[in-house]
């Protein structure tokens, strides 16, 4: 399949207002986590290209059953990311100008404030960190979804592991600052 992020956009074509796409990534962000969930836990990080949906289909038409001709945007998988350091590999990403935005999926471990306030502070050295946020007995695995758009716009849904029963799925675009701006850096 060759890259639509690589096609422009035809001339013929008015561009997508951008408050469009912005109204529309929550719901892009959504669709990615529930795309990464039907591949079940334990899975390495995954990074989506958000193309919009027309530039897509006017470079692979054939695509038109395959997507959501309705949404703005259309999440297209990456090859999988680098080995080490997710902000290493981050920081060598850089986005054709057809691609509106990104998304990140990742699984984390997350505490809750009270367990977060009664650890005090994590040490610097982020493997250190992470094996004591890890070891911590209120600890919950969870997804992260993190995505952005060229003009600076983010959201982020985290779906948390539940022990029995439903996972619980949180939206909110404020749930990962740092990573929404790694993001939004990849786009410059």
């Amino acid at each position: 399949m060759s890259d639509p992020a690589d096609s422009p956009t035809p001339d013929s074509q008015p561009p997508i207002p951008e408050d469009s796409l912005a109204r529309t990534l929550p719901g892009t962000a959504r669709e990615v986590e529930e795309f990464v969930a039907a591949g079940g836990w334990d899975q390495s990080p995954q990074l989506f290209a958000l193309v919009p949906t027309r530039t897509l289909l006017a470079d692979q038409p054939q695509l038109a059953d395959q997507v959501d001709t309705a949404s703005p945007l259309t999440p297209v998988a990456q090859e999988a990311l680098p080995e080490g350091e997710l902000d290493t590999a981050l920081a060598g990403i850089e986005w054709p100008e057809a691609v509106a935005g990104c998304a990140l999926a990742q699984e984390i471990v997350v505490l809750p404030p009270d367990a977060e306030e009664g650890l005090g502070r994590l040490p610097d050295d982020p493997e250190e960190a992470r094996h004591v946020v890890g070891e911590h007995p209120q600890r919950r695995e969870a997804r992260l979804v993190a995505a952005v758009l060229r003009e600076g716009v983010g959201a982020c849904v985290i779906r948390l592991r539940a022990e029995n029963g439903a996972d619980e799925v949180v939206e909110h675009p404020d749930l990962a600052p740092n990573l929404l701006r790694a993001l939004l850096a990849t786009m410059e």
